[in-house]
């Protein structure tokens, strides 16, 4: 189906895959805000995870070791963070920061040696006859086994934060850690295991883009995903049904702008780039807006530096 000279199965098949790793970091990060601590390190867990998954899976010639060691880059960054955080007590927006100079400054040096180089193929799910129903079958069966994945994790973190004791306890550090501590649950440890599941989900959205959407390793490849990624948890409003809904929206976009590109478009190219974020920005300042005159959603210990003598 052609409308404008834009195929719009095309464009919602492309949606989905350009989603997935906004996605996996977007739900990592809401983790990580629930339970209290804000993490701005995102950019930097995603490209050490684009580069340790990319190296991994040249090296291995395993894409799946090469994500898992994408996974792995990323929750060592975070535990990094978390150290600095929750045991040393630094500024959490101030080592956000330090974090993703860090992140970007190391995967440029590590990365040097695999430029040009192409990473072995992730399969895709073999759907079989499903896959060739016209339409449907190229919009819902024919991507690579990690899309699939990130759609279960979206569903597995709605389902712990809404139905589960762990996912109560973490809830209530996030909202109150001062009463969650004389309750007798270990605020610290909470925050710490939410923080490296947050950095191992960024650091496979960074292995998917260095292993699937590009793919090759370039410095530098993430270009903002990270960031897009902590303004899909605002506009979700800290809920994981809408980071799926703000992550499509984000990926809905990227792709528009190749088939718009690809449809021969007379629009600027810069224009077309610069579409995702601006788009980001007006949908953050309509939530906040609407935020304004209602209840706070955001955690309401987000932020705060923790310490039991408190």
């Amino acid at each position: 189906m052609i409308i404008g000279g834009i195929d719009i199965i095309a464009l919602v098949a492309t949606l989905m895959a350009a989603s997935t790793p906004v996605l996996l970091a977007a739900t990592g990060e809401l983790v990580a805000e629930k339970s209290g601590v804000l993490n701005l390190g995102v950019e930097g867990m995603m490209i050490m995870g684009a580069v340790g998954g990319f190296a991994a899976a040249v090296s291995t010639g395993s894409p799946v070791l090469g994500f898992a060691a994408g996974a792995v880059a990323g929750a060592v960054l975070a535990l990094l963070f978390a150290f600095l955080t929750q045991v040393l007590l630094s500024n959490q927006v101030a080592t956000g920061l330090a974090l993703t100079l860090f992140g970007l400054g190391l995967s440029a040096l590590i990365g040097k040696g695999f430029e040009g180089i192409r990473p072995p193929p992730t399969a895709k799910v073999p759907f079989g006859p499903l896959a060739e129903i016209p339409g449907l079958g190229r919009i819902l069966f024919s991507h690579d086994w990690m899309v699939y994945f990130s759609l279960l994790l979206v569903a597995a973190t709605w389902a712990f934060l809404r139905h589960s004791r762990a996912g109560l306890i973490l809830r209530a550090v996030g909202e109150s850690h001062d009463a969650a501590h004389a309750l007798g649950y270990r605020v610290v440890a909470v925050r710490i295991g939410a923080l490296a599941f947050g950095g191992a989900l960024a650091g496979l959205g960074g292995a998917y883009l260095s292993l699937v959407r590009v793919p090759q390793w370039t410095e530098g490849m993430t270009a903002g995903a990270g960031w897009i990624a902590l303004a899909i948890v605002v506009f979700a409003s800290w809920r994981a049904e809408r980071v799926l809904l703000g992550a499509y929206l984000f990926g809905g976009i990227t792709a528009a702008q190749l088939q718009l590109q690809a449809a021969g478009y007379a629009i600027p190219v810069h224009l077309l780039s610069m579409a995702p974020f601006v788009v980001t920005i007006v949908a953050l300042v309509l939530i906040t807006a609407l935020h304004r005159q209602g209840s706070q959603a955001a955690p309401a210990s987000l932020g705060r530096a923790f310490h039991a003598s408190s």
